[in-house]
């Protein structure tokens, strides 16, 4: 089947490129393994879960959130706001289509994509002069290998699959984890009177959304060291000295590491007083697991009946693209550093893999959209 552009993944970023494609009236094709579009939204995100940042950052394009929406969206809100952006743009992804393999033919100068119809169990094939990676960073859920793990004798589960706290009342839970998902899941967790404990390792940030979203305007007018200054100032007011409860600060600002290195500061969302309070408590790295007694690097133990882990994900893109070097890095990253990291070699593009959120999704699918319609209004003027 010959297509003008192949996008891989009905996310939000396929969903927005495929908005903005429309926009240019160039035709193509969205391909998702899922039964639905935006199925990590829709079947596996916590009940809790609201948008971090607010509305005006996390808007598709073409279609703002409504004036009468809260400014920090929940989940179930956003998702019936992209039911209405595929309703809107007439969106028709072609479900149960995984994506086993996609190369360029040097001698056709195109796309060729193998994917499986999982319905049918049959392989189709899609020619494409343009394809867009839009599979997102949520790919796989990533679990660190930690000796004796394999020995646990009650529940693992990761972030992915975490629905609500009320499921384990009576249990005594570590969180592995301490970015955004880690922190709110245990902070869930403890509202539901669980036992809650958190692995804390690393330095991170903790602001509030209200310091994210003014940093993220001032961003707009002065440097980023000023409005590194200026969130590290109000946090210092807002939390105090965290190093007390184990939680250490970076030499860096919170936006020079989200703009270098992709490393989001925590929001909070109650989760610091909890452990102020000792409600949730602060644990090191862990050395080794055998049946139920987790060990730590500081040489104490405590038994658990579940272990959670917000250990975030890892990109697929690399399994199937066999040219990912074209615009991926062996991390199935971009290897172009932001804000050139969009576009690859032979009409390659990737969506939505800047580690910016829904307002990086947005500028991309923009950018490569317009880029895609210069490509071919060139190639049609020859």
């Amino acid at each position: 089947m010959e297509q003008v552009v192949v996008i891989v993944g009905a996310g939000p970023s396929g969903l927005a490129t495929s908005a903005c494609l429309s926009a240019h009236s160039i035709p193509h094709v969205i391909l998702e393994r899922e039964d639905v579009y935006a199925s990590l939204w829709k079947k596996r995100a916590y009940s809790r879960l609201k948008l971090h940042l607010a509305k005006e950052f996390c808007a598709l394009p073409f279609k703002p959130h409504s004036p009468d929406s809260p400014t920090y969206i929940p989940k179930d809100m956003f998702v019936d706001y992209l039911d209405k952006y595929v309703e809107t743009f007439n969106i028709q992804p072609r479900y149960h289509r995984s994506v086993e393999s996609a190369s360029y033919d040097e001698a056709d100068r195109k796309w060729r994509i193998e994917a499986r119809n999982l319905e049918s169990g049959a392989v189709e094939v899609y020619l494409a002069e343009f394809l867009v990676i839009a599979s997102g960073e949520n790919s796989a859920k990533y679990i660190p290998e930690l000796p004796g793990l394999d020995t646990f004798k009650g529940e693992t589960i990761h972030s992915k699959d975490y629905i609500s706290g009320a499921k384990y009342q009576n249990n005594d839970v570590l969180v592995v984890g301490c970015g955004n998902s880690g922190m709110e899941i245990a902070y869930d967790l403890s509202t539901f009177g669980v036992p809650t404990s958190i692995v804390i390792r690393s330095p991170f940030h903790v602001v509030t959304k209200e310091i994210v979203r003014l940093g993220m305007v001032f961003s707009k007018y002065v440097p980023v060291g000023i409005v590194d200054f200026m969130a590290v100032w109000m946090s210092k007011i807002v939390f105090g000295d965290l190093s007390k409860y184990g939680i250490h600060r970076p030499k860096e600002g919170p936006f020079f590491l989200k703009a270098a290195a992709g490393r989001a500061p925590v929001i909070d969302v109650g989760t610091i007083g909890k452990i102020k309070s000792k409600e949730i408590k602060v644990v090191p790295a862990i050395s080794n697991v055998n049946g139920k007694k987790v060990y730590f690097d500081d040489g104490t133990k405590r038994e658990f009946d579940v272990i959670v882990f917000a250990t975030g994900y890892k990109s697929l893109a690399n399994n199937w693209l066999k040219d990912y070097d074209y615009v991926l890095n062996e991390e199935g990253m971009p290897k172009n550093d932001f804000p050139h990291h969009w576009k690859g070699e032979k009409n390659l593009y990737c969506c939505g893999l800047s580690r910016r959120g829904l307002f990086g999704v947005s500028m991309d699918a923009i950018t490569i959209a317009d880029d895609i319609k210069k490509v071919v209004g060139d190639k049609k003027n020859k």
